[in-house]
């Protein structure tokens, strides 16, 4: 097995135990969080070989790679199942790990019958820590104690006729997703044998209310290989949703609420309802904060927007199928931004067109690509066709949602 020798994890020989990241707001494959500054993702050889073999343009605004692990499961006596990753972790080292003290990453999971409709109840629980493994944990300080998430499923996100949605401290999506990796985990538990995780930098670390937007990009979602079933479902959510008439479509979002404090959330079903229309409406909610529109993080977010479509317009044979664009910026105001706004509320979205040079005093917000299981590119190993010239769709994309941000007002 080889591991990728990119992270600084010290004692190679020690345990971390990967915590739920509860920031996941689109995708169907669980996050992971392996310390505060990089999460983890089930390996797909096609991604690892992008990531490694991206050019240093596209980087800046992908996740940093920083290697491979090894992560065994683990089930106690009561059926609660963990994941233990470590840089060099042999077979042996999965079954010798103490099975009825560790920390599991779901003490508790049940679906239990309302009146209303069925519910899903997850709790995150303490308890106590083998030494070895609450020594090497970089993340044993963020563990939750007794957190606990009841909502039903069916009424998560505002709908698009606009009904009042629910609003919970972290988003459901990431639950949801949990949910079903546990289930697959339980369904084929095998404690000997080892999974390879990717590690990336934890974007949104950075942020203390981190508000995200997952963007599915392009006019086409199928990679090469699909199956001829495959492609026919895709094409077909492409021709009914944003991404056949915008070139993007929302797959999740959080917005952290000033006045509430909590995220409203939404996922990847209600951005399939939207229509173009909707989909403007709905990035005008992503920059309002429940109080008011967060003009000053529009020009650094159109600014790094547009400088990522120059680098895609520039790359040839590069086709990013089924990819994402996260868009992401601090909930939490500065207080100097805020002062500002309270005296000149249209005041920050002048000179947009200008490039954001560093030091500019606005707020730090970041745009990342993700996601890339089925992109293609001329010298993958993996590719089934070479295309010529920069990838159109995704080029589209981007384009207008430039345009969109480009024309959002206050009040308009």
């Amino acid at each position: 097995m080889v591991v990728q020798n990119k992270l600084d994890t010290g004692d190679p020989r020690k345990a971390v135990l990967l915590e739920p990241f509860v920031h996941q707001v689109g995708g169907h494959m669980s996050m992971m969080k392996y310390d505060e500054h990089t999460v983890c993702k089930p390996l797909i050889s096609q991604e690892q070989w992008v990531y490694e073999s991206l050019p240093t343009a596209i980087k800046q605004f992908t996740a940093q790679y920083k290697g491979i692990i090894s992560v065994c499961l683990r089930k106690d006596s009561l059926g609660n199942v963990g994941l233990i990753a470590s840089p060099s972790l042999p077979t042996d080292n999965c079954s010798s790990l103490d099975k009825e003290h560790s920390v599991m990453l779901w003490q508790e999971i049940k679906r239990t019958s309302t009146t209303s409709s069925e519910r899903l109840f997850v709790e995150w629980s303490q308890t106590p820590f083998p030494k070895t493994i609450k020594d090497s944990c970089p993340g044993k300080a963020l563990f939750r104690t007794e957190l606990q998430y009841h909502t039903a499923i069916s009424s998560l996100m505002e709908d698009t006729n606009g009904n009042q949605p629910e609003r919970k401290s972290y988003n459901p999506w990431a639950l949801h997703c949990h949910q079903l990796h546990l289930n697959r985990m339980s369904s084929k538990l095998d404690e000997n044998k080892l999974h390879q995780f990717l590690l990336l930098e934890n974007v949104v670390s950075k942020y203390q209310y981190p508000c995200i937007l997952d963007l599915k990009m392009g006019t086409r979602q199928h990679g090469d290989d699909a199956s001829e079933e495959k492609k026919a479902r895709h094409i077909k959510k492409c021709e009914q949703s944003t991404s056949g008439s915008l070139g993007v479509r929302i797959c999740g979002m959080q917005v952290y609420q000033a006045d509430t404090g909590q995220f409203l959330c939404k996922d990847k079903y209600y951005g399939r309802k939207l229509s173009p229309d909707g989909f403007r409406q709905a990035l005008y909610q992503f920059l309002h904060n429940g109080n008011r529109l967060r003009t000053d993080v529009l020009e650094p977010i159109v600014s790094q927007l547009k400088a990522l479509l120059s680098v895609i317009k520039s790359q040839s044979s590069y086709r990013f199928y089924s990819s994402s664009l996260l868009i992401i910026y601090d909930g939490q105001e500065p207080k100097e931004n805020k002062e500002t706004l309270d005296n000149h509320p249209q005041g920050c979205f002048q000179n947009i067109n200008r490039t954001m040079p560093h030091g500019t005093g606005y707020p730090k917000v970041d745009v990342r690509m993700i996601d890339f299981a089925h992109t293609t590119y001329k010298g993958s190993k993996y590719n089934h066709t070479i295309y010529d010239g920069p990838d159109h769709g995704y080029i589209f994309g981007l384009e207008n949602l430039v345009k969109i941000l480009e024309n959002t007002r206050e009040g308009e």
